[in-house]
């Protein structure tokens, strides 16, 4: 396995200065966004598209640093009413440009639509009532499948062989049953990207969705979770209320180590070897109290101590 960042980590730099960093901090691979959820500070999609030259400048400007280009992250809102073509064809864009790089994967979110056409935004539906709500749910399946039927065809002829769903709230895949239903409608291009962050909070045991979906693991995220006890108590889960004050909500999202401690992280990885991962753990810090550098360095760290790690990189040795 090698270790990778999603250079978001390190969006107030310039692209360049961002992989002196992660190259200095001896990571082997990149993921970059591309838009969508994110600002994009380190990929200008459509000028990557166009120019074959400037192509070339990204793709050295990794390469010569000894890093690689393990995905391209366009995590977006696919089924949204109002802007899910936008973010549809930000996901072709994406798709045609792994394949003029060489990238097999690209990680991205499955969306969710709204309950009407004349919805304004998406209604994510996780309650089995009123009946009137599982109607409306099988509806929004059958969108969904239609839609990444169309994409799952055009990443086949891009030669994009894997997309990574990101199991998390508010879209119609968010665990392990849902990801298999897509999948066995779609087909073995669709397969998970495993963030254990979003599992914890919803009380999910990722080392069991890691070997409950096998060769389905196209990607993984390490983010952690920090649960706030007495917050929890009287919130639940289900907080809204904003990150400004983190440490007023029930959860927040934490630098690996800082919400579990490294046995569970060394469990982690050694259920990804079972599963037969062989591919990149890429850091996703969204650390509001340790951003940045600081919170992968402190990842790094923690990676560094597990023997399940040790092992997975001797065996490929």
């Amino acid at each position: 396995m090698k270790l990778c960042v999603n250079t978001d980590t390190f969006g107030d730099m310039p692209f360049e200065q961002a992989l002196d960093v992660i190259a200095g901090l001896g990571i082997d691979a990149v993921e970059v966004a591309a838009g969508g959820h994110s600002t994009a500070p380190h990929m200008r999609i459509g000028e990557l598209l166009a120019d074959a030259a400037a192509r070339a400048r990204f793709a050295d400007a990794i390469d010569s640093r000894g890093l690689r280009l393990n995905a391209i992250n366009c995590s977006a809102d696919p089924l949204h009413p109002l802007h899910g073509e936008q973010h549809r064809q930000l996901i072709r864009d994406s798709i045609q440009l792994a394949g003029l790089l060489g990238v097999e994967k690209i990680v991205t979110m499955s969306g969710c639509p709204g309950e009407s056409p004349d919805a304004r935004t998406i209604n994510w539906i996780w309650f089995p009532w009123p009946d009137e709500m599982l109607a409306i749910r099988e509806e929004q399946w059958e969108a969904g499948i239609g839609v990444w039927r169309e994409l799952a065809d055009f990443a086949a002829r891009h030669g994009d062989e894997r997309i990574a769903r990101e199991l998390m709230p508010l879209q119609l895949v968010y665990n392990v049953p849902t990801l298999l239903r897509m999948r066995e409608a779609v087909g073995p291009a669709i397969g998970a990207n495993i963030d254990p962050s979003h599992m914890f909070w919803q009380q999910m045991d990722p080392l069991r969705v890691v070997a409950a979906l096998g060769p389905a693991v196209h990607h993984v995220h390490l983010k952690d979770t920090e649960l706030y006890d007495g917050e929890l108590a009287l919130n639940g889960v289900l907080d809204a209320r904003p990150w400004d004050d983190p440490t007023r909500r029930s959860w927040v999202f934490r630098a690996i180590g800082r919400g579990h401690p490294a046995s569970f992280w060394d469990a982690f990885v050694g259920a990804l070897a079972q599963a037969g991962y062989d591919d990149a753990l890429s850091i996703e810090n969204e650390d509001v109290l340790l951003p940045g550098e600081s919170g992968v360095r402190e990842a790094l760290t923690l990676l560094d101590s597990l023997p399940a790690l040790q092992r997975a990189r001797a065996a490929a040795a």
